[in-house]
Formats: structure tokens, C-alpha cells, sequence
């Protein structure tokens, strides 16, 4: 039996439209590509890098202390924030002399390149959030900033899972 040219033009409109609602599925629910704007991750993350992130995954978990987050910004709706989580639901998070303890430790953070870690503050994250800060910790806008502070983990898009982008350094974020 011989296809008209209409339903030959009618299978590959469906196959596109199913391509297309797959990816837009895969996009909104699982995966994205996020890019980096700005130093407040430097020198872990530069401006411009673009980084595979795992959307799906505070859906079946929660975050880890030292995972880079990508987030709703609350002070910028539409913006997305990168950012590592330091203190989690429950810890007790305090800052002092540039030093960053979490539940009474000293944190060992090698990621901030020796920066200084300004603030003074002693806090217990409230359940439900996350208190999070860049690694270039003298140019981040983040949780120590009352117009971020904390961060409710349902405002977490996913977790940065590795760079794509520069090819050069491309391979899993920490």
C-alpha cells in the first residue's frame, strides 16, 4: 500500500513532537545545563563554565554539607544562585576570626583558596533550609546576607554534578 504524502508528513511531525516533549520532560524533572555568571565560586567555578545538574536528586535526597547547589535566588526571582551548602538543617553554624565551624568543628575547606570567610555569626539552621556560601568567599553574595540567608531546600534546583564546559576542564565539580 502506497503512503500519501501527508501521512508520511504526519509520522514525522508525531516523532518530533515526542522528541520534543521527551527532552522538555528530561530538561524540567531530571537534567540541565547551568552556566556560571560571575566569581563567587572562583577558584572552584569561573565565569562562564557550564555545569550538569542533577535536578532530580533532592527529590529522593536531601543535600550534603559541600555540595555546589543550584538555586532560586531570593533576592533576584528568575535568577539562579551557585553555591556550595556549608550547614545543613539542625547545625549549628558559627563564623568567627575568618574561621567557619560547623556543630563545634573546624571546617576544612581547601576549595576557598585561603580566602577569608567574613561574618560574625553564630546560628542553628532552621529545619527545611540550607546555609549556603560561595568559595570566593570575599565576593559572594550568599546565606550571610540577610536578603539571602537561609535557603529553603524545596528552592534548590539540583546539585552540580560536573562541568561540561571548558572542555579543558571538564569532569565532576567538588
Amino acid at each position: 500500500m502506497k503512503k500519501t504524502i501527508s501521512s508520511v508528513i504526519w509520522e514525522y511531525l508525531k516523532s518530533f513532537l515526542l522528541a520534543v516533549i521527551i527532552a522538555l520532560i528530561i530538561r524540567t524533572y531530571l537534567f540541565q545545563i547551568t552556566e556560571v555568571y560571575g566569581q563567587s565560586m572562583y577558584p572552584t567555578l569561573h565565569d562562564h563554565d557550564r555545569l550538569f545538574t542533577n535536578r532530580i536528586i533532592y527529590t529522593i535526597a536531601k543535600p550534603d554539607r559541600g555540595d555546589i547547589v543550584i538555586l532560586d535566588a531570593p533576592d533576584r526571582p528568575g535568577t539562579f544562585y551557585v553555591k556550595r551548602a556549608i550547614a545543613l538543617a539542625g547545625d549549628r553554624l558559627k563564623i568567627t576570626g575568618g574561621i567557619v565551624y560547623v556543630n563545634g568543628e573546624k571546617q576544612d575547606e581547601p576549595y576557598i583558596n585561603g580566602n577569608f570567610t567574613e561574618g560574625d555569626i553564630d546560628t542553628v539552621v532552621p529545619p527545611g533550609t540550607v546555609f549556603v556560601m560561595g568559595d570566593n568567599r570575599g565576593n559572594s553574595h550568599d546565606s550571610r546576607s540577610p536578603d539571602v540567608s537561609y535557603i529553603p531546600v524545596d528552592d534548590i534546583e539540583g546539585k552540580a554534578v560536573f562541568r561540561i564546559w571548558p572542555f579543558d576542564k571538564f569532569g565532576k565539580v567538588n
